[in-house]
């Protein structure tokens, strides 16, 4: 009897940590998924800046990050 006893023991020693460990242990982290907010991104003809679609002027497919780029693509001949 006695070691079926310390093999009891044992058995719930064990058990005892493995539901400490898995109870303190931080949760694992699962990758994210691609954020559907995410916005395009295009390159301003000019200078080459990467700026967010919709903050960008575009002229005829092409896209500049500011007024005055797109002046100077304008008339440059829109590359």
């Amino acid at each position: 009897m006695g070691l079926f006893r310390l093999l009891f023991w044992i058995a719930i020693i064990a058990a005892a940590f493995w539901l400490w460990r898995r109870f303190t242990r931080p949760a694992p982290r699962r990758p994210q998924a691609p954020d559907e907010s995410a916005q395009p991104i295009v390159r301003c003809e000019q200078c080459g800046v990467h700026i967010p679609r919709v903050h960008a002027l575009s002229l005829d497919q092409h896209w500049y990050c500011s007024q005055a780029h797109l002046e100077q693509g304008r008339k440059s001949g829109e590359r």
